[in-house]
């Protein structure tokens, strides 16, 4: 059909979705068993669904729910920073997708946060009744607390688009660089504080883990896992949702492929060269060669070097499946290593039966937590302008 202007408009009509499938199945049998652990956690405490103890008062919670999801939800600010700072508007259609990932998965590890406290109800304490400003933990959480607001007030013109709120969505437009540049800042601060917090423990962190430096590695890190999380859930919600995508989305695809791969390789690469300089610095060659050495190569080679090798070389042949494998392997890397400093080489002298492992209740809490997150991400996908512009507001990407 065509509008007053005589231009054409495509209208997608919903595809019929069944109700009994495999992943709707799943996701129940997850969330059914999921609330009654919640209630379990809140009634009873810690200790009923937990493994952890006085030597390890952190545990899955906080390496894979936090420290993961943070890292995963940075293509947020490195798509915006992309298309509104540096002015790659070719990349404008990744900006919502990343934007909602963001937002939820922040959103989601603030869920998982207060299943992780002792005493969720005094999360305000620090910054009303006790502040401790000088606490490396008060600045995380405060610029955790005000970037998630910062994600919120980004997303928003797609929910106001969706509810008709035209007055409030043109306001909100207007800020579109002074948030960008602020999510930027709180973003640089707390995925680089998230680091420092670690450099608490030096006499608990396997040496080859830990280093002066590690607020850098968290920053640098952060910054190739938002690239490979916006190739990765790029190419699902285009294989899975391709027929609520609009042409332009589909056009655009391949070219935000290809560019935040080549920016991701150019990172990665920076980010193997510093690891190993931090090495030398330490003079932990000798480490290589032991057990724990050989877990560590296994992560900066197998998760660092060679995904940067597989998207230099897909960057260069135009490869979209090598530099979607590549995105693949740099987000499990990314996992890898943030289990490895928080979990897996953490308390790496303690004997093998006080090491801390994860309950399974611990387990089925995050994987409940990260079901829930797919589940209201295809509920906004399927309801809001996300994939496609709306019809009213064709400026919207």
């Amino acid at each position: 059909m065509a509008d007053a202007s005589g231009t054409e408009t495509v209208t997608h009509s919903q595809p019929e979705r069944k109700l009994l499938t495999p992943f709707n199945i799943i996701a129940a049998i997850i969330i059914i068993v999921g609330l009654p652990l919640t209630y379990i956690r809140f009634t009873k405490g810690l200790g009923p669904v937990t493994n952890l103890d006085d030597s390890n008062p952190w545990g899955f919670w906080i390496g894979f729910d936090l420290l993961c999801g943070v890292a995963l939800a940075a293509g947020g600010y490195v798509t915006s920073a992309a298309v509104y700072i540096f002015g790659l508007k070719k990349y404008q259609s990744a900006v919502r997708p990343a934007i909602l990932t963001g937002f939820l998965g922040y959103f989601f590890f603030a869920i998982a946060l207060i299943y992780d406290l002792g005493r969720p109800w005094r999360i305000p304490y620090p910054y009303s009744i006790s502040p401790g400003p000088n606490s490396v933990m008060f600045e995380v959480g405060l610029c955790v607390m005000l970037y998630l607001t910062v994600l919120f007030i980004e997303f928003s013109p797609a929910a106001m688009e969706w509810l008709g709120l035209k007055r409030a969505r043109k306001i909100v437009l207007r800020l579109t660089i002074t948030l960008t540049i602020f999510g930027v800042l709180l973003s640089t601060l707390h995925q680089s504080s998230l680091g420092a917090m670690f450099l608490m423990f030096p006499s608990k962190i396997h040496p080859l883990w830990y280093s002066p430096i590690m607020h850098i590695y968290f920053f640098i890190s952060s910054i190739f896992a938002g690239l490979s999380m916006v190739i990765f859930e790029g190419s699902l919600t285009h294989h899975f949702y391709r027929d609520e995508l609009d042409e332009h989305h589909h056009k655009e695809f391949d070219q935000v492929v290809l560019g935040f791969s080549k920016a991701a390789a150019m990172v990665l690469a920076s980010y193997f060269m510093i690891k190993i300089v931090g090495v030398a610095m330490e003079n932990h060659w000798h480490l290589l060669f032991t057990g724990w050495g050989l877990w560590y190569l296994l992560e900066i080679v197998g998760f660092v070097l060679l995904p940067c090798f597989m998207f230099t070389i897909g960057y260069r042949e135009k490869n979209l499946l090598l530099l979607k494998i590549a995105a693949v392997i740099t987000v499990i890397g990314i996992v890898l290593n943030r289990l490895n400093v928080s979990v897996i080489a953490f308390n790496w002298q303690l004997p093998a039966d006080e090491r801390y492992f994860p309950h399974w209740m611990e387990l089925w809490i995050s994987a409940f937590i990260v079901t829930l997150f797919i589940v209201v991400f295809r509920f906004i996908i399927r309801k809001m302008p996300i994939l496609q512009a709306h019809p009213d507001y064709p400026d919207g990407h």
